[in-house]
């Protein structure tokens, strides 16, 4: 018999045995396995793991902890998994957040015989700070703790944190690595297996998380295109904002790429050949100008996501509600592949009239 990838049951063998592999469509299948190991080969990784979202794959790392553990995790990330992280009490665990750009800071929230746990994203959503991936690593280690490391907008293409010492890097697949909008996944990937990874494993089957064989074509079909992609967006997020620069409606550009950027001397070490396709603008007259700003574009979308071929631009505070660490002059802008010169002229536009 042929095995129908896609399936959702598998013929037994005659000894009731299953050689193929396959026992059932939520365990796993082959397309998902396909899709798995292109993003273990992007990231340097002896493994990976597909799931259903983003959040699917976050939260199966802290619901594998075996013993209440303590967690070191970034001040500013995803808003989603932040939220969702500052309830993990009543898994038993505990969490600290602290800027990671400050290396003295990270030491600082480490609990010895507790800390079992760091959770760092660069570059951070939506302000785009930079953390020392190979800095934490030996602060995570030397405390006997995990280093995951969300690189969701560094891409593979940009930041391999595993060379840089982390156990885990995660995606929210829906964005770069897909790139086309149209698929909402999540991935995790490590080198080595452990006891942890065999605990998300078996998580992702038992909570049936994994992600389906045609998203997983899908995704498959986003990541021949990554490396052309991404380099084209970042190329683009990078001539805006030089050319954003001391425009008089902006308080400020938030760009890794710039050489005025806190994290700059950072980014230059650990993201090599771009820094990314997204960076955010603060508008100087205040928040109700940073809304009439995205609600005078043309060419810009206003939606929620990024990595995609399209160009987003939202106003993340108000997304985010109260408690965000996002400031509420604050636009983030994800850049598509429309040309960089038209989405300039469009925002610049946009800013003019909103002014």
């Amino acid at each position: 018999m042929i095995i129908r990838d896609g399936t959702a049951t598998y013929l037994r063998d005659a000894d009731n045995g299953y050689r193929a592999g396959y026992v059932y469509g939520r365990t796993d299948n082959a397309s998902v396995q396909q899709a798995e190991r292109m993003i273990a080969a992007l990231e340097g990784a002896d493994e990976a793991l597909l799931f259903g979202s983003g959040m699917a794959a976050a939260t199966s790392v802290l619901l594998a902890l075996d013993k209440p553990t303590h967690i070191v995790a970034s001040q500013v990330m995803y808003y989603g998994f932040r939220e969702w992280l500052s309830g993990i009490g009543r898994y038993g665990h505990s969490v600290t957040f602290v800027d990671t750009s400050d290396l003295d800071a990270v030491r600082a929230a480490v609990r010895p015989g507790e800390t079992g746990l760091f959770w760092i994203e660069t570059p951070s959503n939506p302000l785009w700070t930079i953390t020392d991936i190979a800095a934490v690593s030996d602060i995570a280690h030397a405390a006997g703790a995990i280093l995951c490391v969300d690189s969701t907008v560094a891409t593979p293409i940009f930041t391999r944190p595993l060379a840089l010492g982390a156990d885990i890097v995660m995606h929210s697949a829906t964005k770069y690595l897909n790139g086309h909008s149209d698929v909402v996944a999540g991935a995790l990937a490590t080198v080595g297996h452990n006891p942890l990874w065999e605990r998300i494993a078996k998580i992702r089957s038992k909570f049936g998380s994994a992600l389906s064989p045609f998203d997983s074509w899908l995704l498959m079909r986003g990541m021949r295109t990554l490396d052309v992609r991404v380099r084209t967006q970042a190329q683009t997020a990078a001539t805006l904002a030089e050319k954003l620069v001391g425009h008089p409606a902006l308080a400020e550009v938030l760009y890794p790429g710039l050489a005025t950027h806190v994290g700059h001397d950072v980014a230059l070490r650990q993201m090599k050949g771009g820094f990314g396709g997204m960076l955010s603008i603060r508008i100087r007259n205040g928040a109700k100008a940073a809304v009439a700003v995205a609600a005078c574009v043309e060419l810009w979308n206003r939606a929620t996501s990024l990595g995609g071929i399209e160009s987003l631009i939202e106003h993340r505070s108000s997304i985010e509600g109260e408690g965000s660490p996002c400031p509420c002059d604050l636009l983030r802008l994800s850049c598509g592949l429309e040309d960089a010169d038209e989405l300039y002229y469009d925002l610049t536009r946009a800013l003019s009239v909103a002014s």
